[in-house]
Order: structure tokens, then C-alpha cells, then sequence
């Protein structure tokens, strides 16, 4: 391995590790480094960590919180590496709670952990570049922004990327959760894609296919083998967007995924070996989630390693005028229109709001007004925003009583499945086989159905 770590003096790192091949070893891995100065020390005691500008330290030797305290107060501000035996999921966690860059969990190769601390080091001079010559822009890897709580966002995405530990995000629907897991992957080392998956929008029937992939024949309309989105994103990061929506049952199954690191498509009885960083986000509280049932206490644990908040759009004083600009440039335009600014008046109901919706809200107004106006500048009555204290939605009486009639007359959902696979199967004289693959689903989901409802029971 070789590489420069863009800096002109030497970088001095310090390896603390009481086994002494471990020492030898990561040495000889670092000296392919260019400009490095290995110190070596076999506990904290006889470590000299002044002057050095990071560290790659066993954990085996101390508490995180102790070790990684004295090597900061030692005058360690670039990356810290932690190591240990000790490969469960506190452990790593205590690790990056206590400040550490990175945990890799013994026995590790020392080339891929020389690797990670280049990686490390040369996006500890980029932050030190970047502070000495703030940018003009306002944005981050995506996101529109300067306000503190977006400033805090933006460290902390700096701060968890280089980790291969899990994050959850968690915030409000339309704060972009998407945008964050994103920005996560492009800040980390992974060489593999982004792959993002929705549980609430899959049918749970599908959901399984779609994240371990299937084998041919495994159900009606499995026409070939198929990867999944765990697979197609080895070596990168597979994003899971609502994990709480997501069905126990698969839940059972992502587990035994994160713990053994392996996969087995639908159908199949190979597993296969894959290497994925996990971000998840929600929009409920998983700890409420958590206590309802609704979401395995252990998987949550396996995920809820660094926890990542996105603020609504009414906490970031000072961004509703810089998303809204953004967005007013980018669709005046992709729809060609003339406007330019946003009228007094505009500016004014654009602050007055309070964004239930946040930002997809913000972004949809603005769009809508562009699609539907012309002119040079967006006025209050373009933007069509609710008065203080009113209703999103303000409906005439009779517009009312024919909603209300309407939601009156709308079955739930296990009802309307249960006349769709009724009708399918008269329309094939009771033929469950070629009803269900006239539905694309497989015969004993409808047997399964249909047994459900015979005993009373609304839903399967």
C-alpha cells in the first residue's frame, strides 16, 4: 500500500498495543505510508503521545473513556483508532462515544488498517483546510443550510462517516433523511455504492426479495436469479429508510444478516458473503416502536449505534430564505420560467410559516407556484401559504360532505384484497394456481388469505 497523506512535516502516529507482533506488524504496514513516524508503547503509562498527530490504540489495555481522555489531554487531535478483542456492539459503541475515530475488532489486517488511518488523516487536513478558509456556499453534500442546528448536523456527519458503525437518523418526515444517509456514504471510505431501500413502500410480500434478492422459480414471477439490495451494495452502504414499518418477520431475518454478515436469496440455500455499512432512519420513535411491539428490541440495539437527529425546518432560523432561493432558481429553470426573487410580502408569509411538512413541503410549494405563475418575482398569493392560526386545508362546506362521504365509503384495505382475490378466483372457476399468478403472488399467500377470513379475522 502506498500513498501521500498531503501533509509536508512528517505525521507522527502512535501505536499502543501490549502484544508486541501486533506493534511489529502495524509498523511494517505504516511504513509504506509516505511521511510517517511510528512510536511505539505497550501500555498508556509508558506511551509518549506528545507531539504525535494520531493514534491507533487497543482498547484491551483500558476503558475507551480513559484511554482516548488522556491521549486528547496528551495534545492527540487528529484520528484516533481503536482496536480490541472485544468485538460486541458496546464495545464499538463505548469507542465512539468516548471520541474515537474509528473501532476495528481484532484480529484485523494490519494493511487495511493502515489504510483506514490514511483515509482518516487526509479527511482531518481537509477539515483543517476547510476551517481556514470557510467556503461562501451555504450547502453540504446535498443539504441547504447555515443555521446552527444544521451546522451541528453537519459535524456530526463528519464525525460518524469514516465509521463502519451503524447510524440511525431519526426526524421528521420531509428533513431529509435520504439526503443525510447519503452524505454519510460520500464521507466515508467505502468504495462500493449507495443503495436505498423504503420499507413502507414495498409490499411486505416483495420486501424480502427486494432487499436479499431471489432465486428463479422461488414464486410466481420469479422469472432469474435476482441480487438484492444487500448484495448490490456490498462494499458500500445500504440505506433502510422507515425500518420500523418493516415486518417482523423480515426483521428476524435482517438480524441474522448484521450478525453473521451473510445472505440467502429467497428460494435459495446458499448464503453469500456481504459487506455493508447500515444506515437506517425513521420518522416515529423507535423506542416507542420498541415498546409497542412493533420493532425487535435486539435489532435496535444492533442498529441504534450513533444516533443521528435532523432538526424540522421551524428550528433552523435563517434556512426557509436560503432552501427557498435554492429551489426557486432550480425550477424557474427546469420549467422556464422568468422568476428571479421572491416579493416583501412573500419573504414574509415564507418566515410566518410553520412547515408541518418541512422541507418536501417548502420544495413543493415553491415548484407549484413556479409551474402555475409567471413573472419575475414569486408573490405571497402565488405561494398560496395557509393564514396564522388557519387550517392547512380550508374546504367550502359542501366540499366537506362530499370528503367525509367519501372516506365513509372507502373499505379498509384487507377488504378490498379480499374482493380483488375473490374476483380473481371466479374469474378462473376457483383455480387458486392461475389466479394467483394472474395477481403475481404466490398460491399460498391466497390460501393463507383465504383462511384468515374464513376464521374471522380481517387481516393475514
Amino acid at each position: 500500500m502506498s500513498g501521500s497523506l498531503g501533509s509536508r512535516k512528517p505525521v507522527r502516529v502512535l501505536v499502543l498495543d501490549d502484544d508486541p507482533a501486533v506493534r511489529r506488524l502495524l509498523a511494517g504496514a505504516l511504513a509504506s505510508l509516505n511521511s510517517i513516524e511510528i512510536r511505539e508503547a505497550a501500555d498508556l503509562a509508558t506511551a509518549t503521545a506528545s507531539g504525535c498527530d494520531a493514534a491507533i490504540v487497543s482498547l484491551d489495555l483500558a476503558p475507551a473513556r480513559d484511554m482516548i481522555a488522556a491521549l486528547r489531554r496528551a495534545g492527540i487531535h487528529g484520528p484516533i483508532l481503536a482496536t480490541s478483542r472485544q468485538g460486541s456492539v458496546t464495545t464499538a459503541v463505548e469507542a465512539m462515544r468516548a471520541g474515537a475515530d474509528d473501532f476495528v475488532v481484532k484480529p484485523f489486517r494490519p494493511a487495511e488498517l493502515a489504510r483506514r488511518l490514511a483515509l482518516a488523516l487526509e479527511q482531518c487536513g481537509a477539515r483543517a483546510t476547510a476551517a481556514a478558509h470557510p467556503a461562501t456556499d451555504t450547502g453540504f453534500e446535498g443539504f441547504i443550510g447555515a443555521s446552527p442546528a444544521m451546522q451541528a448536523v453537519y459535524t456530526q456527519i463528519e464525525r460518524v462517516s469514516p465509521s463502519k458503525a451503524p447510524v440511525f437518523i431519526s426526524g421528521e418526515s420531509g428533513t431529509g433523511k435520504e439526503v443525510c444517509a447519503a452524505a454519510i456514504h460520500a464521507r466515508s471510505f467505502a468504495n462500493g455504492p449507495f443503495v436505498a431501500i423504503n420499507c413502507s413502500a414495498i409490499p411486505r410480500e416483495l420486501i424480502e426479495s427486494e432487499i436479499f434478492g431471489h432465486v428463479k422459480g422461488a414464486f410466481t414471477g420469479a422469472h432469474e436469479d435476482r441480487a438484492g439490495a444487500a448484495e448490490l451494495a456490498h462494499g458500500g452502504t445500504l440505506f433502510l429508510d422507515e425500518i420500523c414499518e418493516m415486518d417482523l418477520a423480515l426483521q428476524a431475518k435482517l438480524l441474522r444478516f448484521i450478525q453473521t454478515g451473510s445472505v440467502r436469496r429467497v428460494g435459495d440455500v446458499r448464503e453469500r458473503e456481504v459487506d455493508v455499512r447500515f444506515v437506517c432512519a425513521t420518522n416515529c420513535d423507535p423506542a416507542e416502536a420498541v415498546a409497542a411491539g412493533r420493532f425487535r428490541g435486539d435489532l435496535f440495539y444492533r442498529l441504534h449505534v450513533l444516533p443521528l437527529h435532523l432538526p424540522p425546518l421551524r428550528e433552523r432560523a435563517g434556512d426557509v430564505r436560503l432552501l427557498a432561493q435554492a429551489f426557486l432558481a432550480r425550477y424557474a429553470e427546469e420549467e422556464s420560467r422568468e422568476f428571479r426573487a421572491f416579493a416583501a410580502e412573500a419573504e414574509g408569509a415564507l418566515q410566518a410559516y410553520g412547515w408541518p411538512g418541512n422541507v418536501r413541503e417548502l420544495q413543493n410549494v415553491i415548484r407549484r407556484a413556479v409551474v402555475l405563475y409567471d413573472g419575475e418575482q414569486l408573490t405571497a398569493e402565488m405561494l398560496a401559504l395557509p393564514r396564522a392560526g388557519a387550517e392547512p386545508f380550508v374546504r367550502s362546506p359542501r366540499l366537506q360532505t362530499e370528503a367525509l362521504s367519501r372516506m365513509r365509503a372507502i373499505d379498509p384495505f384487507w377488504r378490498q384484497e379480499q374482493k380483488i382475490i375473490e374476483s380473481a378466483l371466479a374469474a378462473y372457476g376457483g383455480n387458486t394456481a392461475r389466479a394467483a399468478a394472474a395477481l403475481e403472488i404466490s398460491p399460498s399467500t391466497i390460501y393463507r388469505k383465504l383462511q384468515a377470513w374464513a376464521q374471522g379475522r380481517g387481516h393475514a
